[in-house]
């Protein structure tokens, strides 16, 4: 049951792909208005979790966010040095890293949702459903925001949603350990939460904001960025009561 709570939060992630079955024709102009979206959920969603985070332990969750710089900085020099496409060129290249970069980070801060699913098991069945329904829907603009990235550097829509829900398999992999083991795994939580959301701040400020301003005007990426990120603050208040 642990794990199939878990496999239907992954699974919820690929309907953030479902948007962009609306979306014919990805313009340069488009590329830039939907790395700006995809900027503003993921500022959002981490700024989310790092007020969860501190609830934790501030320190920890500091140390886990610097980790997840380092950890940006690392992943992108290795994809710099190793080629991740076979003579596409440097722009192509670069689209391609940005994709690789934005999966791999987002899987990664699954395995933080993944523990917090198979904890939640531990307060009785009622708790652990609201977590999994929380987490379930909180999925699906995280879903929006990798589905952005992929589509704008031309990934098909099915593709979008199977690499969205790729992202999220740690939560019913993880799910089940952290059930079991919950007292061993409750003191890495924060480390694990401030190293999902320093890793999704810095590869936007990094990455994904720098090549929507290349795309479009700064007021109009601004704005956009800015609603996104508000909206998906209010979201998570939302869902989280």
């Amino acid at each position: 049951m642990v794990f199939t709570y878990g496999m239907i939060t992954a699974l919820a992630t690929g309907l953030g792909a479902l948007p962009f079955l609306l979306v014919r024709t990805v313009s340069g102009r488009m590329v830039g208005r939907l790395n700006a979206v995809a900027s503003g959920l993921m500022l959002g969603a981490s700024f989310g979790l790092l007020a969860e985070g501190t609830r934790f332990g501030g320190w920890q969750t500091f140390s886990g966010g610097l980790l997840g710089v380092l950890f940006i900085l690392a992943t992108n020099r290795f994809l710099r040095e190793h080629p991740v496409g076979p003579g596409t060129g440097p722009v192509a290249e670069d689209g391609l890293r940005r994709m690789v970069l934005i999966v791999t980070v987002m899987t990664v801060h699954s395995l933080a949702e993944g523990v917090a699913i198979g904890a939640s098991f531990g307060g009785g069945m009622a708790l652990a459903t609201f977590i999994t329904v929380a987490i379930a829907v909180h999925n699906i603009p995280e879903g929006v925001a990798i589905s952005a990235v992929l589509r704008s550097n031309g990934v098909s829509v099915p593709r979008c949603a199977g690499w969205s829900i790729v992202s999220s398999l740690p939560q019913p992999v993880m799910a089940v350990p952290a059930f079991l083991f919950v007292e061993a795994f409750a003191p890495a939580l924060p480390y694990g939460i401030g190293f999902a959301a320093g890793a999704m701040v810095f590869m936007v400020l990094l990455e994904i904001l720098p090549e929507a301003y290349g795309k479009g005007s700064a007021r109009e990426i601004g704005t956009i960025a800015t609603l996104s990120m508000i909206a998906m603050m209010l979201f998570q208040r939302v869902v989280a009561g």
